[in-house]
């Protein structure tokens, strides 16, 4: 009898975390767009441990290249497109400085497309699996390419691209304005 609940918990564990997904999304988009202060030690913490994931993504990815196809591939080019976005961001954010201190503001619609481009991705790997489950062949999709596994880490460094450019150019904003201490 007791074995019968194992399957009931954890449907209901999927289920729970199915509903609670859109509550996440806006709670990320919601921290995304906030008017944050950047604290010195904290975004020179942030870039390099940004910039230790990026170095450890693009290994995994040459070394994931074994068994998928292109997949170092799109890891850097998503880096360096990531890096790019990383800087329209900076460009696009709002800068208050006052009292010694920096403040930022994250553009809205930048921080909703990249919580979107999660969102879809994600949705669109849970209708695969969905497919494949049921039908027993892979689901027709409207771009091809968002559907190779490859293009998961094409977006997962776009992401880490994003946040690392972000993070330097908030850095080298910080020893601009001369709040980052020198050695």
């Amino acid at each position: 009898m007791p074995l019968l609940l194992i399957p009931a918990l954890l449907l209901s564990l999927l289920a729970m975390l199915l509903l609670l997904w859109p509550l996440g999304l806006w709670q990320r988009y919601r921290v995304g767009r906030a008017r944050r202060r950047a604290r010195p030690g904290w975004v020179t913490l942030n870039a390099a441990g940004l910039l230790l994931s990026s170095l450890l993504l693009l290994a995994a990815a040459m070394v994931a290249a074994i068994w998928i196809e292109d997949a170092a591939w799109n890891a850097g080019a998503g880096l360096l497109a990531g890096i790019g976005v990383g800087m329209l961001g900076l460009w696009l954010a709002r800068f208050e400085a006052g009292n010694g201190q920096l403040y930022y503001t994250a553009n809205a619609w930048l921080v909703l497309a990249l919580t979107l481009l999660v969102a879809v991705r994600v949705a669109l790997a849970g209708w695969q699996a969905w497919h494949r489950a049921w039908e027993g062949v892979p689901a027709p999709v409207p771009w091809p390419w968002l559907a190779q596994p490859a293009s998961l880490w094409a977006i997962g460094a776009l992401l880490l691209g994003y946040h690392l450019a972000f993070a330097v150019g908030l850095r080298r904003k910080l020893r601009r304005l001369g709040m980052l201490r020198r050695r």
